[in-house]
């Protein structure tokens, strides 16, 4: 079976998540993080931060709601029970905090086939209420046996 390559270049309506303090915690507990300007506002502040600010890594956090629809559409074709993931890779702007509302698009930008392997490459990008780029990521997923 090869890759389907009709969805490249298409895009998912853009998805909002608004950053609680205590899911940005819970995430830096989970994590391991424990930088205080991830558990306490005022060293937040203290730090040169708007308040409470998100491990880098929270990303992944607001932006699977953009990416779940992209990653699951049947036009992409992504074979989900022997799909990997293959990598990822961002470029930060803006620090995330409690407060924020992050706005993430997503778009398919390549679907190729090679070794009998597909890779399905998507980019986000993710914006604050103010407009200001905050992370770009670029997502590829691996399926076997295409």
């Amino acid at each position: 079976m090869a890759v389907k390559t009709e969805a490249i270049g298409k895009e998912w309506p853009p998805a909002s998540f608004e950053v609680e303090a205590a899911r940005i915690e819970q995430y830096a507990s989970a994590v391991g993080e424990d930088n205080p300007i991830y558990h306490d506002a005022d060293a937040a502040k203290g730090a040169g931060f708007r308040d409470l600010v998100a491990p880098p890594m929270f990303c992944v956090v607001y932006s699977a709601p953009a990416l779940g629809p992209a990653i699951l559409d049947p036009e992409v074709g992504i074979n989900i029970p022997v799909m990997v993931h293959g990598g990822q890779e961002f470029e930060w702007g803006e620090p995330v905090c409690a407060g924020d509302v992050i706005t993430t698009s997503a778009a398919c930008m390549e679907i190729y086939e090679r070794e009998g392997r597909g890779f399905y490459v998507f980019e986000s990008v993710s914006t604050n209420q103010e407009g200001e780029e905050t992370v770009r990521g670029t997502w590829t997923d691996i399926v076997r046996g295409v």
